[in-house]
Parts: C-alpha cells; sequence; structure tokens
C-alpha cells in the first residue's frame, strides 16, 4: 500500500486500534497462474496466546481466523502460503464545502491497515480441538467487544456439530502498514473544520474519524517512534 509519509500511522497502536476495532478482514491472496486473486471477508482476532508487545510493524505478532471449508479459496490456500489482509477503519466523504477557501477539491478520508503474512492451515484431526479453541476465542473477542457477553456454553455440542466445515487458521504477521489520511494535508484551521464537521455528524464512522483527528500529533511534531 502507498503511504504518503503525512499520513503514516503515529504509532503502532494506531494499527493495532484499526484491527481490533474493524475485525472483518478482506483476505486475499494469489490464485491459480492467469486467474483473478482469492479475496474472502472473514472475522480475524489476536492469538489470545500473545503476550508479548507489537512491533512498529506488527511483524512476529500472531493472528487467529476461519473459513468456510466450501469456500474455493480455502482449497486454493497452501499451507505457507503468503496471504494479504486488509481491515478498514472509520472514513468519510470530504465536501469542499467545509473548507470554506477557493479553490478547493473534495476528497475522501479514509483509515486503513494492510497486513502481511504467512497462513497455517489447521487440516489434520488433531488439529481439529485447534480449530474449535480458533472458534471460542473468537466469541469470547467478539461478545466481550461488541456483544453482550453471550455464554457459549450451550453451544458447545453444536460448535462440535458444524466444526466439519470450519477452516481454521493462524497467520504470522511479517509486517504491517498504516493509512491514516485525516486531512493532515491541509492548514491546521482547515483541518479544524473538518474534524468539527465530522463531529458533528449522526454516522459513527464520522465520529471516528473525528476522535482519530482529535489524537494526530500537532502540526510539525515527528511521528511517534511506537
Amino acid at each position: 500500500m502507498f503511504v504518503p509519509a503525512p499520513y503514516r500511522q503515529p504509532a503502532a497502536s494506531w494499527m493495532v486500534d484499526i484491527l481490533r476495532g474493524n475485525p472483518l478482514a478482506l483476505m486475499v491472496s494469489n490464485g491459480p497462474a492467469d486467474t483473478s486473486p482469492y479475496a474472502t471477508h472473514l472475522p480475524v482476532i489476536q492469538d489470545p496466546a500473545m503476550t508479548w508487545e507489537w512491533s512498529r510493524d506488527l511483524s512476529g505478532a500472531s493472528l487467529l481466523g476461519h473459513m468456510n471449508r466450501a469456500n474455493p479459496h480455502w482449497k486454493a490456500l497452501a499451507d505457507g502460503d503468503r496471504v494479504l489482509l486488509t481491515f478498514t477503519g472509520p472514513h468519510a466523504y470530504v465536501s469542499p464545502t467545509v473548507y470554506q477557501i477557493t479553490p478547493a477539491a473534495p476528497t475522501w478520508d479514509f483509515t486503513s491497515v494492510h497486513v502481511h503474512g504467512i497462513i497455517r492451515k489447521l487440516e489434520t484431526e488433531a488439529a481439529a480441538e485447534e480449530t474449535l479453541e480458533i472458534v471460542r476465542s473468537t466469541v469470547t473477542a467478539f461478545e466481550s467487544e461488541f456483544g453482550d457477553d453471550w455464554d457459549m456454553s450451550d453451544s458447545q455440542d453444536y460448535f462440535r456439530k458444524i466444526l466439519p466445515a470450519v477452516g481454521g487458521f493462524r497467520i504470522e504477521v511479517t509486517g504491517a502498514e498504516g493509512m491514516f489520511k485525516l486531512s493532515q494535508e491541509q492548514d491546521p484551521h482547515v483541518r479544524e473544520r473538518v474534524r468539527e464537521s465530522f463531529a458533528a455528524q449522526d454516522s459513527s464512522r464520522h465520529r471516528e474519524a473525528a476522535a482519530l483527528m482529535n489524537r494526530l500529533p500537532p502540526p510539525g511534531c515527528p511521528l511517534a517512534a511506537a
């Protein structure tokens, strides 16, 4: 992903926040020769066993996910293949009317993280329990963050019933880039008008973009080291 210098993440924590807050990733990998790449939307979480700190480019991290085994993408993936996961964060259209200057041009402010990694497919019978644990960990992560702390205890038999159709995997992260395009190229007073416009909208993604703009380092400050 091409990331102009003004739009680079101030710290690794910004990318981690996008991964955790927007966990429905788009996984992309190469298909057979002379075919289009495969792309599948799927939920991805941080490996609960990961106790070490995130690096600046997220390399060394471990992510977990699962895919329908009937998906041709699953069948095309080989253990050890390189994959790309894209996560999309807050984004919003910026009308030139907000700038209150002429000439001007509209744009779209957005946030995105591209994670590169190596996939490890859980294919063997022995890996079934690990796949089941990925499903449980995914439920736990999402219920605590987005749900109502649903108790999955009474659904364990159902989980085991559908498990043969579930392809569990882990991603060994080799690197990542974050794009945080939040009107940094504008003069401070213009950027503030954009932020105020976002904050005044009913849309949650507009307000989330405004909150990120509040966290940006002041103009002229170097980006944090992580």
